[in-house]
């Protein structure tokens, strides 16, 4: 795993960062779409966060057919105790377009993420990214989400693309 080394400091104490569910699927999303365009399956992604902090991550359970590809990218939340640390945040994408709930910097993220990709590698169609979280509704009820009227799993969120721990 590639650990995040960026920090604050809370009072002495010293606190690793992490990276928000938002960057994992910006990440996964744009891992997915090299991996469809060249058939290839690749070990690492870099993404640029909003906060300007390239992220270098490693890529799991990849899969690639001829019509989609699909990866994961495991969650890192750093010194936060965050209960989302270590999920498997899932993009899958294939070349239809399409849209889903996903809050606005984390569906910026992702769309920029898979732009540069199609770019690339000179592809103009469209794709149609499907971002899952398996046990996203398990985790779901450690968070605010039921007080909030959210139901079936995590929401995709995040606004710098970093996680700053907390407490």
């Amino acid at each position: 795993m590639i650990m995040l080394e960026e920090y604050i400091y809370c009072g002495t104490k010293k606190l690793r960062c992490g990276y928000t569910t938002g960057s994992c699927a910006a990440a996964a999303a744009k891992a997915s779409a090299q991996m469809l365009l060249t058939g290839m399956t690749i070990d690492k992604v870099s993404l640029m966060t909003p906060k300007g902090i390239l992220l270098e991550l490693n890529i799991k359970n990849s899969e690639i057919e001829t019509d989609y590809a699909e990866c994961a990218i495991k969650k890192d939340s750093g010194d936060d105790p965050d209960v989302t640390n270590g999920i498997l945040v899932y993009a899958r994408v294939d070349r239809k377009i399409g849209e889903a709930a996903i809050n606005t910097v984390p569906r910026r993220m992702i769309e920029n993420a898979v732009i540069e990709i199609a770019e690339k590698y000179g592809y103009d169609g469209g794709f149609r990214i499907i971002i899952s979280v398996p046990e996203g509704e398990m985790i779901a009820a450690k968070t605010y989400n039921p007080r909030l009227g959210i139901e079936g799993g995590i929401s995709i969120i995040g606004t710098s693309g970093i996680v700053e721990p907390m407490s």
